[in-house]
């Protein structure tokens, strides 16, 4: 995978996530709160009023304009940041195509959110669903942890079937701390992926779930008999896809999308569908902006 280049990278840097409902660290880190504290982080100046402590009174200031001024500081708290991809194989679709490719598109999602969280001081650790503790990543903080964090993004691949139940479930038990968690996933998932989200719940996360699906799933641009293949079974049907039955599918696809919304909603979970014809950057940098996902 071709590393962000500078530009890019820059731009990312002045981003941070958002985390509205979950607990951050108690130890102090770059992450800057709303709250003003003891910390080292200029926030801004006030009057000087007796009583204040004169170890905050910025001297510089003070003689150019010979008046007193406070430096008020921001304290600063660390959050722990949890990146679970659906490493599973129908997220490797369309595979022809690299631009629109689910999982392609995953991964350098997920290495731009990782990137935010490390240059913010977060504690960002980054997963496959479906896979094993040692093809996770992290936890790290720091842009020097950079680096490797995008060699193991350039290293996943997507195989088998994800049990994102099960991988959720194992989440929330195995991770030390809770944080805000960002599921990146098609939610093709035989078993669901609820129970899972509500263990993450339980534990005391703040999720998000990006729904990820390409354009031709969204419109088919077949109209034929056909022989349709699962990917990850290799089940097969054999339908004759006409405007009747792709009207139904669409609409059965509306109602699944509603569907995944509400539930998110009722447990105050973000959803973000997409589909990747979306240019990556411009999810980032536009949507989830004004989504409040990223500031």
């Amino acid at each position: 995978m071709q590393v962000f280049d500078e530009p890019t990278m820059r731009k990312l840097e002045q981003l941070t996530l958002v985390a509205n409902h979950v607990r951050v660290g108690m130890l102090k880190g770059e992450r800057k709160s709303r709250k003003k504290g003891s910390a080292v982080e200029f926030a801004d100046y006030r009057n000087y009023v007796q009583g204040d402590d004169l170890r905050r009174l910025d001297w510089n200031i003070y003689a150019r304009l010979e008046r007193p001024f406070i430096k008020l500081l921001e304290e600063e708290e660390d959050l722990s940041v949890h990146l679970i991809v659906d490493a599973s194989t129908s997220m490797d679709w369309p595979q022809q195509s690299n631009e629109r490719n689910k999982f392609r598109y995953a991964l350098r999602l997920a290495g731009a959110l990782a990137y935010i969280g490390l240059t913010s001081g977060d504690h960002v650790t980054l997963a496959l669903a479906g896979r094993d503790a040692s093809n996770s990543w992290g936890p790290h903080r720091g842009r020097g942890a950079a680096i490797k964090m995008l060699q193991f993004v350039d290293r996943a691949s997507a195989m088998g079937i994800t049990d994102l139940n099960r991988s959720l479930h194992r989440w929330a038990i195995r991770a030390k701390r809770p944080g805000l968690l960002l599921l990146i996933s098609d939610l093709f998932s035989p078993n669901g992926y609820q129970e899972g989200l509500d263990d993450l719940l339980s534990r005391g996360f703040e999720v998000g779930i990006i729904h990820v699906l390409s354009p031709d799933e969204v419109v088919p641009e077949v109209s034929a008999d056909v022989r349709l293949i699962d990917v990850e079974t290799k089940a097969y049907a054999e339908i004759s896809l006409d405007a009747v039955t792709l009207g139904l599918y669409r609409t059965r696809l509306e109602q699944w999308r509603q569907d995944i919304a509400k539930y998110c909603s009722n447990r105050q979970i973000r959803f973000i569908p997409v589909t990747t014809d979306l240019p990556w950057d411009r999810l980032v940098f536009r949507s989830l902006r004004r989504l409040g996902a990223v500031k």
